[in-house]
């Protein structure tokens, strides 16, 4: 009760302290303090909406409201937000921003700093497409490591686009400038509108199972996002990445991409450049091969002066090395190899008939027999030895044994008890010598001569 008393009182004390000390806000401190929560809370968003209130003003910023049915927010942009922008907003404007969450502090009014704005068609097409890349690039379908290099030497090209528009034309007329000799197969396809994507993919998988290509290229000629929309069809992505035949993707002009151009195993800013990616320029070709023979002829020239001194003098080597020659010398050389071996065969002999003449006499002096009835002697001597030993050896330890046995009965426990002696022992099985180990209430345990009993110690005695 005490402290449960104690700690309302302290308590108590605080609030009041509180009450008389608060901390007390501006209004500029509370809008400061709001807007860096906001910004902190809020990361980048993206909002969709309609435009109402525009105002340009002098200074180049952008001022508006974005509105749906239900509410509305205001918005900035500032000049450096929009001066690059190519799109300039109206009001009644269906838009796609991209802003910050922030608070002007003067009015305490929380708005939308944009950072990009568009319309909202194109808008969410873009959209799409961003996040349609962020997961074929985390599956790794954008991997270098995973792209097929193009082929050195090229027979047959495919073509998968409209048969129709420039860009096969474009494509065929740079093949038969720079390689006439390659053959073109084109595999027709829409390349814009609703059932191209299928389309397209129907091709792919066409070419891949007759597989007659060597190298195959996929696109059109430019326009707009919506135009080239078909080159980001995921499937038809995924097929293009899963192609076992080198693929280039040829789509709109340079500055167009589409999500074929990361997948394919190479990307050309044009479909022409994508003819001269898979061909070779022919005079290009001619140029080099004859450079080639002529430092080919040089390099053969070169070589033969300056092996010409060397072949001059292994050619007086093998003169003076004739195989004739060679052969006489080896013939002596056997014949004096001969006469060697012969000569340690007979001395070896020799050697091996006196060795067996020491051999047979000192065996005839080391007869078996005799040896054997010595040895035979001699063992009947150390068991005899080997006997006596023994016995003396028993008879020590038995008077040893005699001796340390009378001893031991003599200093042995046993024998005191016998004389009416016991032995006491504690609780702990602890021999007691003395009376301090013990105090009243002891449990202890008494052997005699014969048996053992317990008892309790009731009143300790001094000496």
């Amino acid at each position: 009760m005490f402290y449960v008393t104690l700690g309302t009182k302290v308590a108590a004390a605080n609030t009041i302290q509180a009450m008389q000390n608060p901390d007390i806000y501006t209004v500029s401190r509370l809008n400061s303090e709001v807007r860096l929560t906001l910004e902190l809370q809020f990361q980048t968003l993206w909002l969709q909406g309609e435009v109402s209130n525009f105002v340009a003003a002098a200074s180049g910023h952008w001022y508006f409201s974005l509105k749906d049915s239900a509410a509305q927010v205001k918005c900035a942009m500032f000049k450096m937000a929009n001066r690059n922008s190519t799109f300039r907003p109206q009001n009644g404007q269906q838009v796609l921003i991209r802003a910050r969450i922030s608070v002007y502090e003067p009015r305490g009014e929380y708005q939308l700093l944009a950072e990009f704005i568009e319309s909202a068609g194109a808008g969410l097409l873009k959209q799409q497409f961003e996040q349609l890349k962020a997961k074929l690039q985390a599956e790794g379908l954008f991997d270098p490591a995973n792209k097929k290099p193009l082929p050195v030497q090229v027979q047959r090209v495919g073509i998968i686009t409209s048969p129709t528009g420039a860009a096969v034309r474009d494509i065929v007329t740079v093949l038969k400038r720079r390689a006439p000799g390659i053959e073109v197969i084109i595999y027709p396809s829409q390349v814009q509108g609703d059932s191209a994507a299928t389309q397209l993919r129907n091709m792919l998988s066409t070419a891949i199972r007759r597989n007659e290509v060597d190298v195959l290229i996929i696109g059109r000629g430019g326009g707009s996002l919506e135009d080239l929309w078909c080159f980001n069809d995921e499937l038809l992505c995924r097929a293009v990445a899963a192609c076992p035949i080198p693929i280039v993707s040829a789509v709109g002009h340079e500055i167009d991409f589409a999500l074929t151009d990361f997948v394919a195993d190479m990307r050309a800013p044009t479909p022409s450049a994508a003819a001269e990616l898979v061909s070779p320029d022919q005079s290009h070709l001619l140029e080099r091969i004859s450079r080639l023979r002529s430092a080919l002829i040089q390099a053969q020239r070169a070589r033969m002066q300056q092996v010409a001194p060397k072949l001059i003098n292994l050619s007086q080597r093998l003169l003076a090395l004739h195989p004739k020659r060679r052969l006489e010398q080896q013939q002596q050389r056997l014949d004096e190899l001969q006469l060697r071996l012969t000569a340690s065969i007979k001395r070896n002999i020799l050697s091996a008939q006196q060795q067996q003449q020491y051999l047979d006499k000192s065996l005839r002096q080391l007869s078996p027999g005799k040896v054997l009835t010595q040895q035979k002697q001699y063992i009947s001597q150390l068991e005899q030895r080997l006997k006596q030993a023994q016995q003396q050896q028993l008879k020590q330890h038995k008077q040893r044994l005699a001796q340390l046995g009378s001893q031991l009965n003599t200093v042995s426990p046993l024998a005191t008890l016998a004389r009416g002696y016991s032995i006491t022992f504690d609780e702990k099985q602890q021999v007691v010598t003395n009376s301090s180990q013990l105090k009243a209430g002891d449990k202890v345990a008494i052997k005699l001569a014969e048996g053992r009993f317990d008892a309790q110690v009731t009143k300790l005695n001094e000496v």
